[in-house]
């Protein structure tokens, strides 16, 4: 399989230079994570716009862009990944991204949150389960596209209306860090985009390659590989926001990946082509992906942060889930 981005043909490069792009793509995910957190939050600086808004708009969309490319390249030849790959991120942003990141420092969820991203996110899963029996057809994903539009406009006007209420609290609780002008910011956010696009395709494409060597199924693929591969932007971004103490952007990228996810991968595929879905996903990994998702507002509505122990028993659950995802997959190529 050949990724478009860069048109590397993996095919051709023998096990260790494959290995040398896997270095190459880890380089440019944590380059490209630590500019879009600095231009992130410098326009949330600028503009006075809330931080969590930042996370679940900008760099959630730009952190998207992997999964959004790799399911529109696999969905004719192998709709499994395309699936698994939605399915598997969805689990690994939470699991192993917020999982990880908590270990770092303990990660405030803001009331707005709790209140309404996460309702909505567990919403819009049952959605995608409900649409995904019997495949997705066009129309489902017509109606998952107009959701996220409509969501997205209603976050821009909380946005605006908040930007004025909340301009002093946001002086003083922002790490202003380094200045830098509108421009800049917007320069750095197009940049740590492109670099976690690019670091991200190489890392999927060379690992879809050396597992495809292997005779691996698609699906098997698409949710352990290519799922955490195209995670790694979210994981490069919140890891880096964490290290600079803006924790709750972590928080809002996280949510926000998982609902750009379904809503404009998910429905921005089936609006282009119908995608088969394997029955067998009904019993481990749809469930599992609801499941994490609950679990994830119980620990946020605890005292409104996910701390070490909870960072710790996320990355666990995800661990587990992954492991019988993998069996279980196993057991039915077998």
């Amino acid at each position: 399989m050949t990724f478009a981005i860069i048109n590397l043909a993996f095919p051709d490069y023998s096990s260790w230079i494959l290995l040398i792009f896997l270095a190459v793509g880890f380089v440019a995910l944590n380059y490209g994570g630590n500019f879009l957190t600095e231009g992130s939050i410098s326009i949330a600086n600028n503009f006075h716009i809330n931080k969590a808004v930042i996370g679940l708009t900008v760099v959630s969309m730009a952190t998207s862009m992997p999964e959004m490319i790799t399911s529109l390249l696999a969905v004719k030849t192998s709709p499994g990944l395309a699936i698994g790959n939605i399915i598997g991120s969805n689990i690994a942003n939470i699991g192993l991204i917020l999982g990880i990141t908590a270990l770092i420092i303990p990660l405030s969820v803001q009331s707005r949150l709790i209140r309404i991203e996460m309702p909505l996110l567990i919403a819009i899963t049952g959605l995608f389960i409900y649409f995904a029996i019997g495949g997705f057809e066009r129309l489902e994903g017509l109606v998952m596209l107009t959701i996220m539009f409509a969501y997205l406009y209603l976050v821009v006007r909380w946005a605006k209306k908040d930007s004025a209420k909340t301009k002093e609290l946001l002086a003083e609780s922002l790490d202003m860090g380094e200045p830098h002008s509108n421009f800049s910011g917007i320069m750095f956010v197009l940049l740590g985009g492109g670099l976690l696009a690019v670091g991200a395709d190489i890392l999927v494409g060379t690992s879809v390659e050396l597992a495809g060597r292997m005779g691996i199924s698609d699906v098997l693929i698409g949710l352990t590989i290519v799922a955490i591969g195209t995670s790694l932007p979210e994981l490069a971004a919140s890891v880096s926001a964490a290290r600079a103490g803006h924790g709750d952007i972590c928080v809002g990228n996280v949510i926000g990946s998982n609902l750009f996810n379904i809503l404009l991968i998910g429905g921005g595929v089936a609006s282009l082509i119908p995608i088969p879905v394997d029955a067998q996903l009904f019993w481990l990994e749809f469930p599992a992906m609801m499941l994490i998702v609950l679990v994830f507002l119980w620990l946020s509505t605890r005292g409104r942060k996910i701390s070490y122990k909870e960072g710790l028993f996320l990355l666990s659950l995800y661990v587990a889930i992954l492991t019988l995802s993998s069996v279980f997959q196993l057991n039915h190529i077998l």
